[in-house]
């Protein structure tokens, strides 16, 4: 019980220490707290282990994160940016599902389609699709760019290539396992969830709306916002198969436009980033552990993390481009997806229990979490003071 305790001062001091040394050297703070995890993990001095409290943790801080991000986007921005986000997910998820089949099938030999061989390297492609939207939120924010047009078509993108990927993984599954629900029944609870979202977000926001009118810049706001925030989150989880991430971004959107919103998301904000977001990044650097590494895997690993951040990085920048981004910013778009977190490690872990993939893959998953956690907020930083957004065609009138 009192480790939990232990385990979070640890957390905290460091990740905000190393946060801090990081931005001293000009790189944002999130890539400080990544490494403090990786320093106080297994890796390092294995001064604390994950455990189930600090996933809970880790969890609440996602969430808060994309509530947040949810509760800071302008509504008309991201009605814009709504069919390009579609277009580049869609692309993004297409391209590192095919590279990572590929690359899979050139290490251990191509298969005939149908055979178990062909849905392992299948599965190691679905594992690539996966993009984690938190931390390139937090390099946005931290760089002023989270609210326009290009921060939002990354944020929508890849929250809709989440969607996207549990539809692929379901299909992968089914076909390889029978097990699962069918491609059908995955789309059916994605409409129905979008659908509920839209008819609970209608009757909130004019509720809050007259709440925020009787009741402006008081705590019960703030506590209020947070419940529906957590409702979202639990019913899109629980009863679609949505990831919660998801519903707490859809809370966002629904009270953005109140009056008070950027007052709750000022409050909001403030718990998460002095624990909650913390714990999250550095449970990156925690689940990290290179002991079992063996000369085979780790030139597959190496080779499956340059795989899976090519794969984004041209795939969502060559959409991007398509859809009238300048070079720069199309290039930006393509870094900002190639990031991977929490929904790599879900689709890893569901392979593993139905047998499609070994535990042995995990070290490539949590180096490509590792290395595209550090990188994306580093590169990104370099490319908007390289290369600044330039306005997209759509908003030039």
């Amino acid at each position: 019980m009192y480790s939990i305790f232990r385990d979070l001062a640890i957390i905290i001091l460091s990740a905000k220490f190393l946060g801090l040394v990081a931005r001293k050297f000009a790189a944002p703070q999130v890539v400080g707290e990544i490494l403090a995890g990786l320093l106080i993990g297994p890796c390092v001095l294995n001064l604390v282990q994950g455990s189930d409290a600090l996933s809970t943790f880790a969890e609440i801080g996602v969430v808060l994160l994309m509530f947040t991000t949810g509760l800071g986007t302008n509504i008309k921005e991201l009605l814009k940016a709504g069919p390009i986000a579609t277009f580049i997910a869609c692309v993004g998820v297409f391209v590192p599902l095919v590279g990572g089949t590929l690359l899979y099938s050139a290490f251990f030999g191509f298969a005939a389609v149908g055979t178990p061989e062909f849905f392992r390297a299948l599965f190691i492609g679905t594992i690539m699709t996966a993009t984690s939207v938190s931390i390139t939120v937090a390099t946005l924010q931290e760089l002023g760019h989270l609210k326009s047009f290009l921060g939002t078509t990354i944020v929508s993108a890849a929250v809709i290539d989440d969607v996207i990927g549990i539809i692929v993984l379901t299909c992968v599954i089914g076909a390889s396992s029978g097990e699962g629900a069918s491609l059908g029944g995955v789309l059916l609870n994605t409409v129905l969830f979008f659908l509920v979202a839209i008819g609970i977000g209608f009757v909130i926001h004019y509720a809050m709306k007259w709440l925020d009118a009787r009741n402006p810049h008081t705590q019960r706001i703030t506590i209020v916002s947070l419940a529906f925030c957590f409702a979202m989150a639990y019913l899109a989880e629980q009863y679609f198969g949505i990831a919660d991430i998801t519903g707490a971004y859809i809370a966002g959107i629904v009270l953005c436009s109140m009056s008070d919103a950027p007052y709750v998301e000022r409050r909001v904000d403030i718990s998460n980033y002095v624990i909650f977001a913390p714990v999250f990044f550095a449970s990156i650097g925690l689940k990290t552990d290179i002991s079992g590494l063996t000369p085979e895997i780790l030139l597959f690993s190496v080779c499956f993390v340059l795989v899976a951040l090519a794969t984004k990085i041209i795939g969502c920048g060559l959409a991007a481009k398509l859809c009238r981004f300048k070079w720069g910013d199309a290039l930006k778009v393509g870094v900002g997806m190639m990031t991977r977190g929490e929904v790599a490690l879900i689709v890893a872990k569901k392979g593993l229990e139905v047998g499609v993939v070994d535990s042995v893959y995990f070290t490539a998953v949590i180096l490509l979490i590792v290395v595209s956690s550090i990188a994306t907020p580093l590169v990104l930083k370099m490319l908007f003071a390289k290369m600044p957004p330039v306005p997209h065609p759509s908003q030039v009138k």
